[in-house]
């Protein structure tokens, strides 16, 4: 009788078979990588229009607290001092973070010139850029004392002009 001898064989994956496996990942990772980019930048736009919409809020508020200012003309005087005690110079109606003036991949800032002449200021405009064009957001967004929210594909000097509202 013949006695049949265990052959070791080792068992693995071939080179073939591996390449095979990374070039699937790798066509799912180019499928993949554009759409959570896409994903990225639409939730970045949202939260600029989240963050207008606040603002609005902020400035009406403001505006009905300290009548004799009118409407705040920078993102500090409506962000807070941290003392606790609401001033007209720190009234703590927004979040640190908007305050600062960048959030979620956007750049926050108010209209330099005309709107805030005069006491009371009579008008207010925040305007929301990103702060990379294509990579953190694609629109740009403005509103003003009206309250409505509006936006256009290029950097928006005027609130209302050459907008269109959301």
């Amino acid at each position: 009788m013949k006695k049949h001898k265990k052959q070791n064989k080792k068992r693995g994956f071939s080179l073939i078979e591996l390449l095979i496996v990374v070039a699937i990942i790798l066509i799912i990772a180019a499928i993949a990588i554009p759409n959570l980019l896409r994903s990225r930048i639409a939730a970045n736009e949202a939260s600029a229009v989240g963050s207008l919409r606040t603002l609005n809020t902020a400035e009406i508020t403001y505006n009905t607290t300290y009548p004799n200012v009118g409407f705040a003309c920078s993102l500090g005087v409506l962000g807070g001092s941290g003392s606790g005690t609401a001033t007209s110079t720190a009234a703590g109606l927004i979040d640190a973070n908007l305050a600062s003036g960048v959030k979620s991949g956007y750049s926050f800032s108010f209209l330099s010139t005309g709107n805030c002449s005069g006491t009371p200021a009579p008008s207010y405009a925040t305007y929301a850029s990103p702060v990379t064009a294509g990579t953190t957001g694609q629109r740009y967004f403005c509103s003003d004392s009206s309250g409505v929210i509006q936006y256009g594909t290029g950097v928006i000097s005027t609130c209302g002009t050459s907008t269109n509202p959301i």
